[in-house]
Order: structure tokens, then C-alpha cells, then sequence
């Protein structure tokens, strides 16, 4: 069983995609203290050869540092799902796909107006994106699980809840596993250090690190093909990496 274990974001890039991709089961980790200045409630756009930044507004006067990600409520005081569904469109009104993913992620933001909490939204957002993309896995969400522990202890205890033999960190998974805590209980860590592909985009240079959508509106469906990196697939990678931990 391979776990990975990603905190919910807002519009994710590739390498967000391409870990649950990687998994046979992703766990949302939506209970952790809500990060300021986070990609939790924002990501980035072109437009006309410009990064543009879309924040979702959220209520957090004076909870700071004692406020879980699916307890964060969103600010509709302002009408920031009227500015982002017009930003990404007129950002990507003529990419090759747009009228064919337009429609899929204005059923999202149609809806995005029922949701009280931050998780809640993120949530279906991502959702939305998967089943575009048919990337099939199993995912659930560290708030209805009960586990114990911080940092390593805590990814550890949430691997051994569902048996993993694996576990595919972020890199910086390095600064605080203990790896021999997992090997002890005979799971491998492989650290996912992924290289962004470039593909087809309107702009004059490649401009990398963007949400998703960037990648969608260019490619279509065709965007899971470039999760991976072009020379050398990062499920190879993963594998070498995992042949040297037991050699």
C-alpha cells in the first residue's frame, strides 16, 4: 500500500496531482493549523504573460495559531467568486481547451457559494479536478481519523492505519522524519522531488509553478500525461530510489 499525505490547497499545482497519482491511497491532511500567507486558499494564473495570484478571503482576526484548516471560515463579504471564475477566464479564453473545461469549472464556482468552511470548498474543488483529469484513488481526510502523534510520529501512526508498505514524502520530509522509525516498522520512504515538464502554454517563455488550470486549459485531458517528468518517469525514479534505501 502506498500512502501519501498533502495538505489541502486551493487550485493545486502539478506536483499536487501527481503525488495522489503516484498513491494508492492520499490522505488530506485538513486538521493541521491554518497557515497566513499559505497556498492552502490561494494559487496562480497567467494572464497575458503574467502571474496572477487568486486568494480566497478567509475569517481568521485573532484565531491565529489555534485554528485547524476545516475550521477556517470563508469571507464572502466579498465577491471573490465573481473575480476568480472572470479572472480564469479571461486569462484563458483562448487556450485550445477552453470550451471544453470552462463549463466543468463553472459547475464548481456555481456552487462554490454553499460552502461555509474552507475545507468544505477546497475539497469539492479538488474533487472537480480529479474527475476532469480520471485520476481514480482512494482518498480520505485526517479529520475523521483518529491518530496521535506530531510531525513524524504523526505521519507514521496515519501510515500504519491503513497498512502502508510505502509512504512518498515531500521533500521536505527530510528536515524531520525519522527514517528509521518507519523502517522499523517496515515501511519505505521515497522523498518525491518533482521536476516540472513543460508543455504547450500561451506564453512567449515557459513560465512554471502555476495552478493546474494553466496546464488543463492548454492540454485538456491530455494534462495527466505531463505530470511525470518527460525523460525519465517519476514512478522509475521512485523505484531506483527505493532499490538504493535497501541496497
Amino acid at each position: 500500500m502506498i500512502v501519501s499525505i498533502n495538505q489541502p490547497a486551493y487550485l493545486p499545482w502539478l506536483g499536487y496531482f501527481e503525488r495522489i497519482l503516484l498513491s494508492d491511497m492520499h490522505i488530506v491532511l485538513d486538521d493541521v493549523q491554518f497557515e497566513k500567507n499559505s497556498m492552502t486558499n490561494r494559487n496562480k494564473v497567467l494572464m497575458n504573460g503574467q502571474v496572477v495570484t487568486l486568494t480566497i478571503p478567509v475569517k481568521t482576526s485573532g484565531r491565529f495559531g489555534n485554528l485547524s484548516i476545516k475550521d477556517v471560515e470563508i469571507d464572502y463579504s466579498r465577491n471573490w467568486i465573481k473575480k476568480h471564475r472572470n479572472t480564469i477566464s479571461q486569462a484563458y479564453a483562448k487556450t485550445p481547451f477552453y470550451a471544453e473545461f470552462m463549463p466543468v469549472l463553472d459547475g464548481f464556482f456555481n456552487t462554490a457559494d454553499q460552502f461555509k468552511f474552507l475545507g468544505q470548498l477546497i475539497r469539492k474543488n479538488t474533487e472537480t479536478l480529479l474527475d476532469y483529469l480520471e485520476i481514480n484513488r482512494n482518498i480520505t481526510y485526517a479529520s475523521g481519523i483518529h491518530y496521535q502523534g506530531k510531525k513524524s510520529d504523526l505521519v507514521l501512526d496515519l501510515c500504519q492505519k491503513f497498512s502502508a508498505d510505502t509512504y512518498i514524502s515531500g521533500p521536505f520530509g527530510r528536515d524531520y522524519l525519522d527514517i528509521n522509525s518507519f523502517r522499523e516498522n517496515n515501511i519505505d520512504v521515497l522523498f518525491h522531488d518533482y521536476q516540472h515538464p513543460e508543455y504547450p502554454q500561451n506564453s512567449a517563455h515557459f513560465i512554471s509553478h502555476l495552478s493546474i488550470l494553466d496546464l488543463i486549459f492548454n492540454c485538456g485531458k491530455d494534462a495527466v500525461r505531463y505530470l511525470a517528468k518527460k525523460d525519465t518517469s517519476v514512478t522509475n525514479q521512485l523505484t531506483n530510489q527505493l532499490t538504493n534505501t535497501k541496497e
